[in-house]
């Protein structure tokens, strides 16, 4: 049964929140793809002065965009409250702002953001329809948007070695590259522009990448798997199934379809309701 969008919320906080401690030595995927964003925002040809971290997690990116671009106001925005409590250590400037809320209601005004930066955080919301209406909201019509999700590739291996066990959903599903490039129109953000890449992390065994994946948060989350408790033997075929994927190194190889997108704001005035900027002050620490 789909979960409701309050319910969905829920879970996600909560699972991201568990993942505070072990996030920042865990999160290969996230950094990597960070560098690659950044190096993409080298060619942007203006000089922000408000900018939004959507999906700031424990702040790393955060602070490399207040690093990046030392003259702009950066928000930082999650909806996990202790990965907030992470982030706040990292501030340096007064010019710092996090703040606790879901992508789809971003507590911010409307045309008063020039950059929109996003990082991996687009494939854990329920509804991206609503999350780049928004996006087009806060955006200034000169503004641009860069964002990175996850395709539908990703974890193929994992995902496969389970079809062979049983016709469960055990892997996380994620939406193509298309589908992100049409909502991104739908939301009259201008000019988008979508590329995929591929990466492949190798792990020592199965187990490796499962305790990865869940040191991040990315665990399974999907609506409709099994409540029941799963079988130790269902467990050890998929584990059996996947040495298929084994390297001439030794290592088993698992893939992340990575989407990465751009947009410049939309043109055409629309009437919104505006919205106030709330800081979490009292989760900041120095």
């Amino acid at each position: 049964m789909k979960l409701s969008p309050h319910e969905h919320l829920r879970k996600v906080s909560q699972s991201f929140d568990r993942a505070t401690p072990t996030y920042e030595q865990s999160n290969r995927l996230q950094k990597i793809v960070e560098e690659n964003l950044l190096e993409r925002l080298s060619f942007l040809k203006m000089t922000p002065q408000h900018i939004l971290d959507v999906g700031a997690g424990a702040g790393g990116l955060t602070h490399l965009l207040s690093q990046q671009y030392k003259e702009a106001r950066v928000y930082g925005i999650d909806i996990s409250i202790k990965m907030l409590q992470t982030a706040g250590k990292k501030v340096s400037r007064d010019d710092f702002t996090l703040i606790c809320s879901d992508a789809a209601f971003l507590p911010i005004a409307s045309n008063s953001i020039d950059l929109i930066v996003s990082n991996l955080m687009l494939q854990w919301c329920q509804d991206i329809q609503t999350v780049f209406v928004e996006f087009a909201r806060v955006l200034k019509k000169e503004g641009a948007l860069f964002f990175s999700t996850l395709g539908p590739d990703t974890l193929k291996e994992l995902r496969a070695s389970w079809a062979t066990v049983d016709d469960g959903s055990h892997v996380n599903h994620f939406i193509d590259m298309h589908h992100h490039g049409d909502a991104l129109l739908q939301a009259g953000l201008r000019d988008p522009v979508l590329d995929v890449d591929r990466l492949t992390l190798d792990y020592r065994d199965v187990n490796q990448l499962m305790q990865e994946l869940k040191n991040i948060g990315a665990h399974n989350i999907i609506e409709d798997r099994s409540r029941g408790l799963m079988g130790k033997d269902k467990f050890k075929q998929m584990l059996a199934a996947y040495q298929q994927y084994l390297t001439k190194a030794g290592f088993l190889p698992a893939t992340y379809e990575v989407v990465y997108g751009h947009a410049l704001g939309i043109l055409t005035t629309k009437s919104f309701s505006d919205k106030t900027v709330i800081p979490i002050e009292s989760i900041r620490k120095r």
